[in-house]
């Protein structure tokens, strides 16, 4: 591998990594930063898949087509562009709309999300019998839901119950 190749490729990686880091944040405009960054990590991967050559442009004599740069490469980086172009201005109008609404560009946790995620947790079957499942388990270990479905609530829907 040459030098350039290391170079773009760890530039490459950089601008994923950085991408990544900043889409898990809680800030709408952190999130479309690293949108924004992963598209260009995108763009200049698929731009250093291609190989460098000569346009494709002749003064009429035959030339082996070898020596002519690939244009694949180059046409689905100019459709990355367009595509990332498009994305980042509708994420930038949701975070926009979000401010304006709300005064602050923070998501905030779903309180509905996680109390049907801890009645789904609830709702998990007690440990199966010895010997047929988890390595210790007894068939005498007592059960830690509280309804009488199993679900840890007091009715027939997962989702009743203590929150």
């Amino acid at each position: 591998m040459r030098t350039p190749d290391i170079v773009l490729a760890v530039v490459v990686g950089g601008l994923f990594a950085v991408g990544f880091l900043l889409m898990m944040q809680r800030s709408l405009m952190r999130i479309v930063l690293g949108f924004i960054l992963l598209g260009h990590g995108t763009n200049l991967l698929l731009l250093s898949a291609g190989r460098p050559g000569e346009p494709p442009l002749t003064d009429g004599s035959a030339a082996e087509p070898g020596r002519y740069a690939d244009p694949l490469p180059q046409a689905m980086a100019l459709t990355s562009v367009v595509i990332t172009f498009g994305l980042t201005a509708f994420l930038l109008a949701l975070a926009y709309r979000s401010w304006w609404l709300t005064g602050h560009d923070e998501v905030r946790d779903d309180v509905e999300d996680r109390r049907i995620g801890t009645a789904r947790e609830r709702a998990r079957p007690a440990a199966p019998a010895a010997g047929a499942g988890w390595p210790g388990a007894s068939g005498s270990r007592p059960s830690t839901a509280g309804g009488p479905d199993g679900t840890g609530g007091t009715g027939s829907h997962p989702a009743e119950g203590n929150p």
